[in-house]
């Protein structure tokens, strides 16, 4: 484009309800964040509005927040939650602003939201040894007490009763025995966090089948991502059934020609109406209750499966750790299918018969202070999320917006799921303790799929425990000691507690010995929550097992008990006989001018010469001098070698979106290995249009060959009929 004359003449073509001057006032919005982020803004701003947010301007998700978050402040509107994700262009939000209305939102306030009385719940007893024995419970006992708050975009709540959850989950099981479903076999989930999420889950336990949750499809451009991501679980789990939103079913119709075992894909709406039967399966505690996907942050994901008796186990050891009661109540934006989201809050919270006040994760990444807001307004008790949840509260939040925000009710905020940051957990505490948030509250955890969810944490009540070690000595000896020299070198790490009750973990060297105090070593444990595998993943299961005992994949020490993680297994780089943890160096380098926040990936790649690895750093900039790129290149080397101890072998400069990620943003490091190995670094997601023919030729491959196969089995089975008959 040539400037502003071109500019408007795309302006009246596109964007009819724009003026030159709205543009313009994004255009200066958006240089604004660039030159801060240390972006290069292009030298015709007009061309700045088709370009796409991230891969041209380098808007991660987080920068995303904030341009939003500014756009509504300039032009004093309110955009709906959904624009951060939807989104593709300057161009585009332009226009969702123009059809936005009223004024910015500046507090998240409910309409009214008594507490419940204490007398009106109770828990679920241990003679319900099943999910589903556990909902029949509540709504025998209690069918009209509110068990989900669900908050929607308006910002209202609809109420969600036990026994209106156990009447539409029958009717859902009934459609699902209807069609012919067998006991035991699994059924997809690809529900956004709503109603018919929650009917959809109990009613594939209630016909007797296994729940599988995946997170619905995103953005068009990753439409490719989605069909193998989600057909790859489809052909592991071999799920008949798939159960979804319509806007989803062209997408789910897709994954039926990826994988051969999907015939029926349904929305909930489809289910019910069908004549409910005399009885329903009945299943036992040592049946598989459902099956959750790992992250995928390490390698392809694996299925975990958790049967009853292992997740209402783990429930109730956490909520014995918490002193949870009916009468707190539990605050979540965490996604549904996830096993924090899943496990922790929402069947955690089914089990103790204590309200949920649940929003779904888009409404917290549009404005974090609503998940504040909701603690105050519904005088929520336990809570939390992962770190970036934490630094996000720190970073995007106003002093005003949360003004009169009361945080005084809030005995447990856990922080787990990804590495813990110290300084974010302090900032924290620090600046919402004059909103009332207590330092006893903070509880940083540790937990795992393979255990349900939760494994270690500490005593309620209990501020924080942080251990201060001296970082060189752990790289080199694995000795985690206090150190003694330079303060600025020393590694500060969050105590994650001890194990719950009836659980056990252990610190053990490579060879199996188990490690005393203070020495770093392979996490392992066990107990009545873990599961015994991966579906249909032999080899994958071998590994996990030592004995009886389980790789966690996670490296750490203990001290007294208390279990500090230091980095991963699969992760860890061994350059000249040391141990280099790859978070450490991407959180660091993540701060550097030029560098996209929570787009580095460090990995090693084998070096046959030196028989040992070289450092490999991937790093997303959007920087395109050659002057520009060599500072940072040399930016990156100086900061490595201070984390590290030496420099990286090699650091790779890529564009926006060229570091793969799983679905909740945990670096992919052995997909980004995959891609340097192959020579396919920074190519980006392709066209859409060009997504689609790969697609279709995948699903032309895929026929061909299992028609080879019919023909196969046809050819063998006329010969031996030939043999027979001769």
């Amino acid at each position: 484009m040539l400037g502003g004359a071109i500019r408007e003449a795309h302006l009246s073509v596109t964007l009819d309800t724009k003026t030159v001057g709205d543009a313009d006032t994004l255009i200066r919005v958006l240089s604004e964040m660039m030159n801060e982020m240390g972006r290069v803004v292009p030298a015709d701003q007009g061309s700045i509005l088709d370009a796409t947010l991230d891969r041209d301007l380098g808007f991660d998700s987080l920068a995303r927040m904030e341009l939003v978050h500014r756009a509504e402040q300039e032009f004093k509107v309110t955009l709906a939650d959904d624009v951060i994700s939807r989104a593709e262009t300057p161009a585009e939000l332009l226009r969702a602003i123009g059809s936005a209305t009223g004024t910015p939102a500046t507090g998240f306030v409910p309409a009214g939201a008594p507490p419940v009385p204490p007398e009106a719940g109770g828990i679920a007893p241990k003679s319900a040894d099943t999910l589903g024995a556990v909902l029949a419970w509540h709504a025998d006992v209690h069918p009209d007490r509110v068990h989900i708050h669900l908050l929607t975009d308006t910002d209202a709540a609809t109420e969600i009763t036990y026994g209106a959850l156990w009447t539409h989950a029958r009717a859902v099981a009934a459609g699902l025995l209807g069609m012919g479903l067998h006991p035991g076999e699994p059924i997809i989930l690809m529900l956004p966090t709503s109603l018919d999420y929650f009917r959809s889950f109990f009613g594939a336990l209630l016909a007797g089948g296994v729940p599988v949750p995946v997170y619905p499809p995103g953005r068009a451009q990753l439409l490719e991502e989605h069909v193998q991501r989600h057909g790859a679980i489809i052909a592991n789990v071999r799920a008949p059934i798939m159960v979804t939103v319509p806007e989803a079913v062209p997408f789910a119709r897709l994954l039926m020609t990826q994988a051969s075992s999907l015939r029926r894909v349904v929305t909930p709406a489809e289910l019910e109406g069908t004549e409910s039967p005399s009885y329903f399966p009945a299943p036992t505690p040592g049946d598989t209750a459902f099956i959750q996907y790992t992250s995928g942050s390490t390698g392809d994901p694996k299925g975990v499966a958790l049967n009853h008796a292992n997740l209402l186990s783990n429930i109730r050891a956490m909520g014995t750790r918490l002193e949870a009661t009916s009468e707190d109540v539990f605050v979540s934006w965490l996604p549904l299918y996830h096993d924090m989201g899943l496990i922790g809050a929402w069947l955690g919270s089914l089990t103790y018969g204590m309200p949920l006040v649940l929003m779904a994760p888009l409404a917290f990444l549009a404005r974090p202070e609503r998940w504040l807001w909701a603690i105050s307004n519904f005088k929520g008790t336990l809570s939390g999320g992962p770190n970036f949840a934490f630094e996000a509260c720190l970073s995007r939040i106003g002093e005003t917006v949360v003004e009169g925000c009361d945080l005084s009710t809030w005995r447990v905020a856990f922080c787990g799921a990804e590495p813990i940051s110290v300084p974010t957990l302090e900032g924290f505490m620090d600046r919402f303790a004059t909103n009332g948030f207590a330092r006893r509250a903070m509880m940083p955890v540790y937990g795992l799929a393979e255990n349900s969810v939760g494994l270690t944490f500490p005593p309620v009540g209990r501020e924080p425990v942080f251990d201060r070690i001296d970082r060189q000595r752990l790289l080199k000896t694995g000795e985690a000691e206090i150190p003694t020299g330079d303060a600025e070198a020393a590694l500060e790490l969050p105590s994650c507690g001890y194990p719950l009750d009836g659980h056990q973990v252990r610190i053990v060297e490579d060879g199996g010995r188990e490690l005393p105090d203070r020495r770093q070593g392979r996490i392992q444990f066990r107990g009545p929550s873990s599961s015994n595998g991966y579906l249909h993943n032999a080899d994958a299961t071998k590994n996990l097992f030592d004995g009886a005992w389980l790789n966690t994949g996670d490296l750490g020490y203990s001290v007294d008990g208390e279990i500090y993680i230091t980095g991963r297994t699969k992760d860890v780089i061994i350059r000249s006989g040391r141990n280099i943890h790859p978070a450490e160096i991407e959180a660091g380098l993540g701060k550097l001018d030029g560098i996209r926040v929570g787009a580095v990936a460090v990995f090693g790649i084998p070096d046959p010469a030196t028989g040992t690895e070289r450092l490999m750093v991937m790093a997303e900039t959007r920087q395109r001098s050659a002057a520009a790129r060599e500072d940072l290149v040399h930016s990156i080397s100086g900061r490595t070698n201070d984390i590290a101890g030496i420099p990286p072998d090699r650091v790779l400069l890529v564009p926006p979106r060229s570091v793969p990620k799983t679905s909740s943003g945990k670096i992919r490091r052995n997909a980004a290995r995959q891609l340097y190995e192959a020579g396919r670094l920074g190519a980006g997601p392709a066209s859409l249009r060009w997504q689609k023919f790969r697609i279709g030729l995948s699903t032309v491959a895929i026929s061909v060959r299992r028609g080879i196969q019919r023909l196969g089995h046809w050819t063998f089975a006329g010969y031996a009929g030939a043999a027979f008959l001769l």
